[in-house]
């Protein structure tokens, strides 16, 4: 049965990775209820992708899924070139796509690092990359990066984790500077303590530097990030680009 329930996004085609569980897929889901047709990209996890999509479509929704390994530069544009096969343009990407590992800094083995840096800096890269041609082609668009509060407030046995998100505020200045004249913007959506299930390599969250707790209530909610992130996608969000914005109950105070 359709669930119409806006359409500020109607028309436009949004690219997310990582999109089957928590913060991934609940984007998915509000992206595709303000109207956008949605690409779900996942790595492996074709099941979970599957049901994603079902139920946007059970929403009256339109939905693509791409299995593809954003490290992997053939894999990315291919998905790219399916997208536009498929809805003949691209307006927004979402660098959702991520490991947490947790390692002691002295313990991380080169290859530990390089997977992990790969996926989170390497993988929004390579995405940006491909989609931003096709935005510029259909007259603008939007990047949004997720990062990490523990860039920000530091966390102990995650350095490469915290070195790539911290990366990730960089590429997203860049991009938003490289391309303004081009009607796209740039924003990085940093998440705090978010509840419900973790990945199996996320484990429980490392203590942050300096004890940071969110002042708003115990965590949040994948719904609650989500949230930021279709606000930036509207045409009314124009006027705010390369930011850094927290969604973390005021876990961290900049």
């Amino acid at each position: 049965m359709a669930d119409v329930r806006r359409s500020e996004l109607a028309g436009r085609v949004a690219l997310i990775t990582g999109a089957v569980r928590r913060i991934g897929r609940a984007i998915a889901l509000a992206l595709a209820g303000d109207g956008a047709a949605v690409v779900i990209n996942t790595r492996s996890s074709r099941d979970e992708a599957d049901a994603v999509a079902a139920e946007i479509e059970d929403r009256g929704g339109r939905a693509l899924v791409q299995i593809a390994d954003v490290t992997d530069e053939v894999a990315v544009q291919r998905m790219v070139e399916a997208t536009l096969a498929r809805f003949s343009r691209l307006d927004i990407l979402i660098n959702n796509a991520a490991d947490r590992q947790q390692t002691p800094l002295t313990e991380i083995s080169l290859a530990e690092w390089r997977r992990i840096t790969g996926i989170i800096v390497d993988g929004a890269f390579l995405c940006a990359r491909a989609c931003l041609p096709p935005m510029v082609a259909a007259g603008g668009g939007t990047v949004i990066n997720i990062g990490g509060v523990s860039a920000h407030a530091g966390a102990h046995n995650r350095a490469h984790v915290i070195t790539a998100k911290a990366a990730l505020v960089g590429l997203t200045k860049a991009i938003a500077v490289e391309f303004a004249d081009r009607g796209i913007t740039a924003n990085c959506v940093v998440p705090g303590k978010i509840g419900g299930q973790r990945s199996r390599t996320s484990g429980e969250s490392p203590p942050m530097g300096g004890g940071a707790r969110p002042i708003v209530g115990p965590e949040g909610t994948p719904e609650d990030v989500a949230a930021v992130v279709r606000q930036l996608c509207l045409p009314a969000s124009r006027y705010i680009t390369g930011q850094t914005i927290h969604v973390s109950g005021g876990m961290y105070l900049p």
